[in-house]
């Protein structure tokens, strides 16, 4: 091995355990800050439910359910939350706002982040096995190396990119990006879809069953879904 070939090995071993301990430590502190998620969403959905006792129909109910290691969802009267832990660490692309922010100019470590995603569905997509029916994606969790956090998503404000670095994530954080993604979902309605996004239906779709309602069904079928506040 001559000495460019030394070199680059060199290059290659301590690339590889700086990234490989890097991104560990990061997934460690996803994991952690996830099943920190699943124990406060529980304990939120209970306490939600008791307050709801018998000021609503007792069928409307705040149901809590752990789904495995890196998923859990919570249903909301008709609305579902499923909260998902990507298993992989990402690093963002040129153009995001992370990269104004002094903590990342600083050490561009501390912009290797793991994500944990908010879907908001309707609960009868479920109930009903609609396979075709459209969830959105309205929230995002970012964790790094050192528990710094910011959050993207709708209405979701308490901790943007600009102030990625300024906080460590904790219960009482989880309890406010939660309390957001329920209360956004409570109020982003069912619309019909246009006419002429649901006039052709084909012979397939009504050959199944009709009372297991296959035809699709999503919030904003046939509008656009904006970012406008992400």
């Amino acid at each position: 091995m001559d000495a460019a070939d030394a070199e680059l090995r060199k290059k290659i071993l301590e690339t590889l355990t700086h990234k490989s301990n890097l991104k560990q430590r990061v997934f460690d502190n996803t994991f952690s800050v996830f099943n920190l998620l699943k124990e406060t969403l529980h304990e939120l959905s209970t306490e939600i439910d008791e307050e709801l006792d018998e000021k609503i129909d007792k069928r409307i109910r705040i149901e809590y359910r752990d789904r495995g290691k890196f998923e859990a969802q919570i249903q909301v009267a008709g609305d579902m939350l499923i909260f998902t832990m990507h298993t992989n660490v990402f690093e963002f692309h040129r153009e995001h706002a992370i990269w104004q922010n002094p903590y990342v100019q600083q050490d561009k470590d501390n912009s290797y982040c793991g994500v944990i995603n908010i879907f908001n569905f309707l609960a009868d997509s479920f109930k009903y096995n609609r396979a075709t029916d459209e969830g959105y994606l309205i929230g995002r969790i970012f964790i790094n190396r050192q528990m710094q956090y910011f959050v993207e998503g709708k209405r979701q404000t308490s901790m943007r990119s600009d102030r990625f670095g300024s906080r460590q994530i904790d219960r009482e954080a989880l309890i406010e990006i939660l309390e957001t993604a329920i209360y956004y979902s409570l109020k982003f309605d069912l619309l019909v879809p246009p006419y002429e996004t649901v006039k052709g239906v084909s012979v397939e779709q009504f050959n199944t069953k009709i009372e297991n309602s296959k035809l699709q069904t999503a919030k904003r079928l046939g509008f656009e879904f904006l970012t406008d506040d992400i």
